[in-house]
């Protein structure tokens, strides 16, 4: 089964990244990639793009020659109490809103900090998708993590680039999340955290997690459009009209 469509993606804006929206665009194109999200850091990253590039993101296309582009950003969680770098009605009109723990503003701490934190900030209804939670830094309580996703509906990320390039460690954890979640009744979703358009839609590592708990794939975002827009909605997300050319 080919997986096209991807949620976690980082242009030139985050200054650590090194591709375009109109790379993703076409990379996605020659690739068949059907749909993928924009998430740039927040703006408490130290090189992340200003709170206006969330707020300005209306100036772009949401369907460019057939390919979907979501509104997103990858928000940072700042504390225990699970608040996030984006507030308010500006988060409205985004698509799609990822958070997870990233060093410069978040210092990794204790297991319990850590995992209170997803939790609240899962129960803050802020945010739809839990960014590399598998991240060996930041031990939480996986069998609780998971369920408090399940009850509010909130899919957590199975990181391809964390097997590869980044967060080392991370695939215990990762396979412990899958199979935490696919127990507790929830979503999961693979993101390629691409810093560079050429990885877009790479998700053969996260396949392997995927694969090895037999997750089942109806809960799985990333197996079709509709899929992952159906649960954006679900999420109260009032933006998506314009993607409704892609639903066959």
């Amino acid at each position: 089964m080919a997986f096209l469509v991807d949620i976690h993606t980082h242009t030139i804006a985050s200054t650590h990244a090194y591709s375009t929206v109109h790379d993703y665009f076409s990379v996605a194109k020659s690739k068949g990639i059907k749909l993928f999200a924009i998430t740039d850091h927040g703006p408490d990253m130290a090189d992340a793009p200003h709170f206006w590039h969330f707020v300005n993101m209306r100036v772009l296309p949401r369907v460019v020659d057939g390919v979907g582009m979501l509104r997103g950003i990858e928000a940072n969680i700042k504390n225990i109490s699970g608040e996030i770098d984006f507030y308010g009605d500006y988060l409205q009109q985004l698509d799609i809103v990822l958070a997870g723990f990233h060093e410069p503003v978040f210092a990794p701490a204790t297991r319990e900090a850590h995992t209170q934190a997803l939790i609240n900030c899962i129960e803050s209804g802020n945010v739809d998708i839990i960014s590399h939670p598998g991240n060996p830094a930041y031990p939480i309580d996986i069998e609780r993590v998971a369920q408090a996703a399940a009850k509010h509906n909130v899919a957590l990320e199975i990181n391809n680039s964390s097997f590869l390039n980044s967060r080392k460690g991370s695939l215990i954890n990762c396979t412990a999340i899958a199979e935490a979640v696919k127990h507790a009744g929830g979503l999961l979703v693979m993101g390629s955290d691409s810093h560079v358009a050429f990885s877009l839609g790479d998700f053969d590592k996260s396949l392997e997690v995927i694969s090895a708990v037999d997750f089942p794939i109806e809960r799985l975002l990333n197996r079709s459009p509709v899929a992952l827009l159906s649960f954006l909605a679900s999420r109260g997300h009032t933006t998506l009209d314009e993607y409704n050319v892609l639903i066959d």
